[in-house]
């Protein structure tokens, strides 16, 4: 990347291509080879997210316009890679006689994402640390950071272009430091921030087999287009004066709604402003200024990248629609029942899954995307603490997904899929009724639900391998219903093996006077706990669980798992 951080023609991003190679690339040249691209290569999950967002999706949505029907869309995704003419208008788009010098990281009057200027009311600069939230920093303080907030971190310009904008998607909700031109800064600093956008919800970003298929498929269709007055961030001075916004790139700022998708997904939560120094392997970032940005006053009804929770009577003023937000600990796949609900709950209260899966559901009833296509969905999510203003975990997985199963009218195949997942959180209960059991037998007490190592925790983390390749499988199912069939069994055999190990762990551990028991006495009941009827117990949940291996189908399912 040049001294003045061109993230045009630079090398801010690393992809790796369909051949298994990487390269280092520029924006510009990133959309050009999008079709010959896997994926990128990115530090940590939450930056998916980021870099298409505020980067990849704007430029492509306001150089090609939105299409505005199936028909649109299908063609774009069937011709697989953008044609001469998308190419020559990405080119002009990011060439130097429209937007391309809006995208220097150091340009000296409008620094890409920046504040030219901002400067904090006490004078100071922090280190580039506040912008990463796995190194500490203030009062986020990771408990493994390899720095402490007195070491100095350096950044490239390309990582700190990342950097930079994932803490417009994802910053704390911490104290700001009060900027020069901030009129509502007081005693330095600015309280009562919001946490970034991304914060406010759980991701859920659809891929594809390339970068191209990948940016089709986070692409909603719009038919009356694009509003008049939305403009990404760098395009800011477009939008009619009249409107009375704060600009991003003065240090103002003001709480509002998105005005449409473009600022929606490019939203400036922060005035941010990145030093540089010379070192001997080049020019590094090492100090920032980061401030109070613009406050989203709601996330909108339209947000494509979270899936919902639908409260049929909700209270006064509240939505029906809420973001979800993921759950810490469990894996994506554990979550099909809500990225899987293509319609909403028909009673009461329920999950309803992201716009842009329901859109892709849709347009296979069209047949759009071929059979087996390697659909899948990246999950992502941060998890704060203390008052939002520290960030406890990160999350991020991802899964396949049988296109087929997103089919609105064809509820087959999302249900063999559901019970499947039902199956595992059944019997992973199982098990943790077990252990409680064998701890009472033993003389102890069962595990407080909110302490403790359980086994349904291995257990569950045991299946993630079996869970995909399931799901993979599933892909080329079509109408073959006896292939479903010796699947679910395939999957309830492997639950069975899984089960039994983790049962076989637990009743190692106790010691041999589980085996004679006691009694509890609760009120007018008395209850015998000895480890023998505990597993009885055990097995017999199994087989009410796994009812196609009670049923006597055992055999085949293990013919089916090998």
């Amino acid at each position: 990347m040049e001294v003045n951080g061109d993230l045009v023609h630079g090398t801010m991003l690393t992809a790796v291509d369909v051949d298994g190679s990487t390269r280092q690339s520029g924006l510009l040249d990133l959309l050009f080879d999008a079709h010959r691209i896997r994926r990128l290569e990115l530090p940590v999950h939450t930056m998916t997210p980021v870099v298409l967002r505020q980067l990849l999706l704007p430029v492509m949505f306001d150089a090609l316009g939105m299409p505005r029907s199936r028909q649109e869309w299908g063609e774009r995704f069937r011709r697989g890679r953008f044609s001469e003419e998308e190419r020559a208008r990405l080119g002009a788009y990011l060439g130097p006689e429209r937007y391309g010098d809006r995208f220097r990281l150091f340009g000296p009057e409008r620094p890409f994402a920046q504040v030219a200027g901002l400067t904090a009311l006490n004078g100071e600069t922090k280190s580039a640390a506040q912008l990463v939230p796995s190194v500490a920093s203030g009062n986020n303080v990771p408990l493994f950071s390899a720095l402490s907030e007195s070491d100095d971190l350096l950044l490239t310009p390309g990582e700190a272009a990342l950097w930079l904008l994932h803490v417009h998607c994802w910053d704390t909700a911490s104290i700001k430091t009060g900027a020069e031109g901030d009129p509502q800064a007081s005693k330095g600093k600015t309280t009562g921030n919001p946490t970034g956008p991304l914060g406010q919800f759980g991701v859920v970003v659809p891929t594809g087999a390339t970068l191209y298929d990948t940016l089709l498929l986070n692409t909603p269709i719009v038919p009356d287009g694009l509003k008049a007055d939305d403009r990404p961030q760098w395009a800011w001075d477009e939008r009619p004066a009249s409107l009375g916004c704060t600009s991003p790139a003065s240090p103002a700022w003001s709480q509002r709604p998105a005005s449409g998708l473009l600022d929606l997904l490019t939203f400036q939560s922060r005035r941010v402003r990145l030093f540089t120094c010379e070192t001997e392997s080049g020019v590094r970032v090492n100090r920032v200024i980061v401030s109070a940005g613009d406050r989203l006053t709601r996330t909108p009804q339209d947000e494509p990248h979270t899936a919902w929770q639908h409260t049929a009577k909700p209270k006064k003023d509240q939505p029906h629609q809420r973001p979800r937000r993921h759950t810490s600990g469990r894996a994506a796949w554990q979550g099909l029942s809500t990225l899987l609900a293509m319609t909403l709950p028909e009673q009461g209260d329920g999950p309803y899954t992201s716009s842009l899966l329901r859109q892709i559901g849709d347009l296979q009833a069209d047949q759009v995307l071929p059979h087996g296509y390697p659909l899948g969905a990246e999950t992502s999510g941060l998890e704060y603490g203390t008052q939002s203003a520290v960030v406890e975990n990160a999350i991020g997985d991802d899964v396949p997904l049988p296109v087929n199963a997103l089919l609105a009218q064809d509820k087959w195949l999302r249900a063999a899929l559901l019970e499947c997942v039902d199956q595992a959180d059944q019997v992973a209960r199982a098990l943790d009724g077990l252990n409680n059991d064998l701890r009472r037998a033993a003389g102890g007490d069962p595990l407080p639900r909110d302490k403790g190592s359980r086994p349904s925790a291995a257990f569950l983390h045991s299946l993630d391998g079996i869970m995909r390749r399931l799901l993979v499988g599933l892909r080329t199912v079509g109408d073959d219903g006896d292939l479903l069939e010796r699947a679910q069994l395939a999957w309830e055999q492997s639950l069975r093996i899984a089960a039994d190990r983790e049962a076989d762990l637990l009743l190692a551990a106790v010691p041999p006077r589980a085996v004679v028991g006691r009694t509890v006495r609760s009120g007018d009941k008395e209850f015998v706990y000895r480890s023998g009827k505990a597993v009885g117990h055990f097995q017999a949940k199994l087989g009410a669980i796994l009812e196609r291996i009670a049923a006597g189908h055992g055999t085949e399912a293990e013919e089916a798992a090998a």
